[in-house]
């Protein structure tokens, strides 16, 4: 019988299948991990302008959710998404910590395409406060930094390191801040804190516009990487190759948007993932 390690992903379900749990659940299956879901919330979007609306999922339905995937065999990683209200943040750190999970991946998402001005300012403090402590790994974008930090807009690798610091001493056990291709220069940044070092990762930046679902799957590639028993530093450089893949081979969803290419590594590229 084999061995297969569980991942279970706790996050929205995003329509087009480029972000959200579809972007965890396809990144979980790459990596030879298998999959499971709490879905916290439906995201649809105008087809017109492809505003995105956010469709919260009953809490008694999601209660049931977590039942049944802690019903099962220890899961070897948890990865967070989309947790759009307080209660569910807290009720999801409750479940996490009950369950004995070892392997967690906070990804701090607040808003579903980096308008801060959609931000919701308690559920993010819910999120640095609750949720972010209880990170084995916490992985932010330059946005999610600048917010949880205090910051505000972070435009240099100084800047996200003062940011990483900060948000380490909130409880994290290591902070992975993605630059990605938001910084000025020819190159895509990462930068890991564990606390004690500081650690940049670069690569060459892919010009795309179909990039969606790559701070997902970012995230869910270190849990899957977790979840398979490899230390934290390895399942980050492991990730970033995995999704700079997926960027590079991103198509075309519609004339609003595109999403990466989830077996890119694997089919296209031939890069084990082991």
């Amino acid at each position: 019988m084999a061995n297969v390690p569980l991942g279970l992903t706790i996050a929205g379900s995003e329509t087009t299948g480029g972000a959200g749990l579809q972007a965890d659940l396809k990144t979980f299956e790459e990596f030879g991990v298998h999959g499971m879901v709490v879905i916290t919330c439906i995201v649809t979007m105008n087809t017109q302008t492809w505003e995105h609306e956010v469709s919260m999922v009953a809490m008694d339905a999601i209660n049931k959710q977590f039942d049944t995937v802690f019903s099962g065999e220890k899961i070897s990683a948890v990865k967070t998404g989309m947790i759009p209200s307080v209660d569910l943040i807290q009720l999801s750190r409750d479940r996490i910590i009950d369950s004995g999970i070892e392997n967690i991946v906070i990804d701090p998402v607040m808003v579903c395409k980096g308008d801060i001005s959609e931000i919701n300012i308690e559920s993010s403090s819910a999120l640095r406060d609750i949720l972010v402590p209880i990170a084995t790994v916490a992985t932010p974008n330059l946005l999610e930094a600048g917010v949880l930090s205090g910051l505000g807009v972070l435009e240099s690798i100084d800047d996200i390191k003062k940011a990483a610091k900060i948000i380490y001493e909130s409880g994290a056990k290591n902070v992975v801040v993605k630059g990605g291709g938001s910084l000025a220069g020819d190159e895509a940044i990462d930068i890991v804190y564990d606390g004690k070092d500081y650690e940049v990762l670069s690569s060459p930046k892919v010009s795309t516009q179909y990039n969606s679902g790559a701070g997902c799957s970012f995230s869910a590639a270190i849990a899957s990487c977790l979840a398979k028993g490899m230390p934290v530093r390895t399942a980050v450089a492991k990730a970033k190759l995995y999704v700079r893949d997926a960027i590079e081979h991103g198509f075309s969803f519609n004339e609003h948007a595109g999403s990466v290419l989830h077996s890119a590594s694997r089919v296209i590229e031939g890069n084990s993932l082991a």
